[in-house]
């Protein structure tokens, strides 16, 4: 199977329109966790501050849904201050999958979990 991408779809905090991004993503304890790059100041990053109710998928691009069809989740920020053993865990694992992991951490925790 082709790289399996996260798609993350957010409700624009101007627009109100949905937004979709595909990004690298890691799962550890039934959680999924994107990184931000550009931290505070990604788009996507904003629109889930505002609002964290968030619809996300993953799969290849050819089949965006084959891994984990689209799912209601609630996302938030992980802090490496106010979590710094999670934060660590989370940038292990997306060094270990990608080498990579410079950014804000988001955690994507399905509705009601």
């Amino acid at each position: 199977m082709p790289e399996a991408f996260l798609y993350l779809t957010t409700i624009g905090r101007v627009s109100g329109r949905e937004r979709q991004i595909e990004i690298w993503f890691v799962e550890r304890d039934e959680r999924y966790y994107v990184v931000a790059e550009t931290r505070e100041d990604a788009g996507w990053v904003k629109n889930l501050t505002k609002q964290p109710r968030v619809v996300f998928s993953v799969g290849p691009r050819s089949a965006r849904e084959a891994v984990v069809a689209a799912t209601q989740a609630v996302a938030r920020v992980v802090r490496d201050a106010g979590e710094p053993e999670l934060a660590q865990a989370v940038k292990a694992l997306m060094n270990a999958k990608y080498g990579w992991s410079d950014g804000l951490i988001v955690e994507l925790a399905k509705a009601g979990a």
